[in-house]
């Protein structure tokens, strides 16, 4: 089975580090992003690999290569201007016609979901299925009694029965029918599929996950996934 990592983003909110690199290539303890998701993924027996590169996406090549260096297959897709998240994908079909089903991730992800949780969920029945990770409040919670004291103070707690979308799917090659040359898995294939009763979301408990769209990522990251 292929995987594909969506490596186009350019990263505004991490500037200066998105200055002179790729949002994908951003080092966490030395590490481009990019490289803990394809040494994450390889340990889960998943060795060829397609990266859709936009924003600086030269840096990505020179950086991987073909793979050999880290043992696995990786061919590229080169967005001229950017086309969304399903529009790339779409971009990347002809990479992608042999596989029945392939992986697509986000490449500002890290986590250490296992994949097979998709891969093994997805049947004739559907088109894809999604990670969902549950929703950590950005904000501690405070318990209040009747009286204005405080009972309990929680730092981030995660919220009950609150689902995000992890950015790591496993989809059927006809997916490829759902999609156009520029557009947004998100926002305009997702809710199509939903109503269809076609994606199935797969819940992940006690995982690592973190989405890095900030310094602040950059840290907490540094310290969860280096423990």
């Amino acid at each position: 089975m292929k995987a594909l990592i969506l490596a186009g983003g350019m990263g505004k909110r991490l500037r200066p580090l998105t200055d002179d690199k790729p949002k994908p290539m951003i080092p966490i303890s030395d590490k481009p992003i990019l490289e803990w998701q394809i040494t994450w993924l390889k340990s889960h027996n998943i060795r060829d690999f397609v990266l859709c590169t936009g924003y600086l996406g030269d840096n990505i090549i020179e950086y991987f290569g073909n793979g050999e260096q880290l043992e696995v297959n990786i061919e590229y897709s080169k967005e001229d201007e950017p086309l969304g998240t399903g529009g790339a994908l779409m971009q990347s079909r002809s990479l992608l016609e042999s596989e029945s089903s392939f992986l697509v991730m986000n490449g500002d992800i890290m986590t250490n979901i296992d994949p097979s949780s998709l891969i093994h969920n997805l049947n004739d029945d559907l088109l894809g299925t999604i990670a969902v990770v549950a929703l950590r409040s950005p904000f501690g919670e405070i318990e209040i009694q009747d009286d204005g004291l405080i009972s309990s103070f929680t730092e981030k707690p995660i919220l009950d029965d609150h689902w995000i979308n992890a950015g790591i799917y496993c989809f059927s090659n006809n997916i490829f029918n759902y999609l156009s040359d520029v557009g947004s898995l998100e926002s305009d294939v997702f809710p199509i599929l939903a109503t269809e009763n076609k994606l199935s979301a797969i819940k992940q408990n006690n995982v690592k996950w973190r989405s890095i769209d900030s310094h602040k990522d950059i840290e907490e990251a540094q310290k969860e996934f280096n423990s």
